[in-house]
């Protein structure tokens, strides 16, 4: 009996514990104080280009409420790296242009930890737009430390 209580507690947990992981990560209000230097969120719609874990419909649920509708988009002159984007004249990156409101730009920011672990700079994409893209910031000794 004891390892059906045990396979039991753990069905039980491991959905809980990802949940707790994702509300502290995505949601919580203790894990990430937006940097002062960065400028306040404007209103008005936004557009966002993403190319990693934004894509996926249920990260965007998780991150800022809504799956949207996201149009096929393309970055011209650079090339994925790893969780980042490198400059590379005559390489392209796919991804999905999103329509955002400031509150939900605002959760974006928190979920790519601006300020911390990455920039947000205006990028045109491939059709001429304008959007938001979410740049790697240089490592620090202080950040490799972690």
């Amino acid at each position: 009996m004891r390892p059906l209580k045990w396979l039991g507690a753990l069905a039980l947990g491991t959905p809980l514990a990802l949940a707790g992981w994702l509300w502290l990560s995505l949601l919580s209000p203790w894990t990430y104080d937006r940097p002062d230097h960065l400028d306040p969120v404007r209103e008005g719609p936004h557009r966002v280009f993403v190319y990693g874990t934004l894509t996926h419909a249920p990260v965007r649920w998780l991150v800022y409420g809504r799956v949207g509708d996201p149009e096929p988009a393309v970055l011209e002159g650079f090339e994925r790296t790893g969780l980042d984007l490198s400059p590379a004249p005559g390489a392209r990156v796919e991804g999905l242009l999103l329509r955002v409101e400031a509150q939900e730009l605002e959760r974006l920011d928190r979920y790519e930890r601006l300020g911390i672990r990455y920039e947000r700079v205006r990028q045109v994409l491939a059709d001429g737009r304008a959007a938001w893209v979410y740049r790697r910031l240089p490592a620090t000794d202080e950040a490799s430390a972690e």
